[in-house]
């Protein structure tokens, strides 16, 4: 009987298959690949291995999927005018995250040549001044006039509004008013007898009038801010004031308003108002020595922690060694005046403060009618050099 041979394309087939599947990953090399990329007909097993067998051929499917997508649709108006809305928010916050990270704060050298022009121009017209919220001293709100210091010297508890009582907007500005004047020494004051073994000098009112002229001096020069720069802003004080500053010894209250009203006047201050302004703080000086001494302690203790800030700031700035010793110096000093100043306004019988404002108040009234003066001398030879002849001839 012949051998039946029988030939069959399946087997063929079927072998061809097992020797293909046969062929181990490219990618993990694990198991059996069963697929091809068809673009760089790398052999994968699965899904995860062509997603990581290359980055060229995963990404550029991608986007050839998007792209085709993009082009299927026909964007109309709207959604043209959508996007838009998106990218200009974008665009605005990446603007404000910039500014934040540069701390917000923008220099003159960051303006063109015209916004330049412009801002120089508001400020000499006084333009500028005008966007300047003013300044209420805090020695004019009625709170001040209730300031009590217990018998050492220290700070009493405030009052506080029980709830209930009035109205919420009445509590919000009672609350206000005393948040706006300065706290008083938080430890109790010293004897004068334990800071020094003489006797005070009998000079004292006439340097306490100093004093209190340049603190108003620094307040309104800065709006009422000086601890936004309390290292300039004490250099200020020690500047107008010849007590804190110079080491001067006035003797008359003339002589000590003097003496701050030329410093007011000079060139470096002149912007502030000259003597207009001068007068304007011996007002000052005399409404807080009406006040009496809860309210001078008061301001002294502000003007000290005005001092300590400054030492404080004095240390992280970079100057030459010997001048910041000498500022250091001058900042004690003032410090220790100071210091010893509300010790003994402290000790002061409160009618004395009466009768030291009715004495600068005198004086006060004496450089007005001098400004008066002034002006009309300053007028008569303005019109004699106009008219360029004299008003009075000498008869011969």
């Amino acid at each position: 009987m012949p051998d039946n041979i029988v030939t069959s394309e399946t087997s063929s087939k079927s072998s061809d298959f097992n020797s293909n599947s046969r062929i181990i990953c490219r990618v993990c090399e694990k198991q059996f690949s069963q697929y091809t990329c068809p673009r760089c007909n790398t052999r994968y097993c699965s899904l995860h291995c062509y997603k990581s067998h290359s980055l060229r051929c995963t990404e550029s499917f991608m986007r050839e999927n998007v792209m085709e997508e993009l082009q299927q649709l026909q964007p109309d108006e709207q959604s043209k005018s959508k996007m838009l809305d998106i990218l200009k928010r974008f665009h605005e916050e990446e603007e404000t995250d910039s500014l934040d990270e540069e701390g917000g704060q923008i220099s003159f050298d960051d303006l063109s040549v015209e916004e330049k022009k412009r801002f120089q121009r508001a400020v000499a017209t006084g333009e500028l001044s005008k966007l300047i919220e003013p300044w209420d001293p805090w020695w004019f709100k009625p709170s001040a006039k209730n300031i009590s210091l217990s018998f050492d010297g220290t700070q009493l508890v405030r009052p506080i509004v029980k709830e209930g009582v009035g109205t919420s907007s009445e509590n919000g500005v009672e609350s206000n008013q005393w948040h706006d004047i300065p706290p008083g020494p938080e430890t109790p004051l010293l004897p004068v007898r334990k800071l020094t073994a003489s006797a005070p000098s009998p000079l004292l009112t006439v340097h306490l009038v100093d004093i209190i002229y340049s603190y108003c001096f620094a307040l309104r020069l800065y709006n009422g801010d000086p601890k936004s720069d309390p290292l300039e802003s004490v250099m200020v004080v020690l500047s107008v004031s010849s007590v804190l500053g110079q080491g001067g010894q006035p003797e008359t209250i003339s002589e000590a308003l003097l003496h701050c009203l030329e410093h007011t006047c000079s060139p470096t201050y002149r912007h502030m108002g000259g003597l207009q302004f001068g007068l304007r703080l011996i007002d000052d000086v005399i409404h807080l020595l009406y006040l009496g001494s809860s309210a001078l302690v008061c301001l002294l203790c502000d003007m000290q922690k005005l001092i300590q800030a400054a030492e404080k700031e004095l240390k992280s700035e970079k100057l030459h060694k010997s001048k910041r010793a000498e500022l250091k110096s001058k900042l004690r000093s003032a410090e220790r005046k100071v210091y010893f100043m509300m010790c003994w306004v402290h000790e002061q019988p409160s009618e004395a403060w009466s009768s030291l404002a009715a004495i600068v108040n005198t004086e006060n009234s004496s450089a007005v009618v001098f400004a008066d003066s002034k002006k009309s001398t300053v007028r008569m030879q303005e019109k004699t050099e106009r008219s360029g002849k004299p008003l009075i001839k000498e008869v011969k």
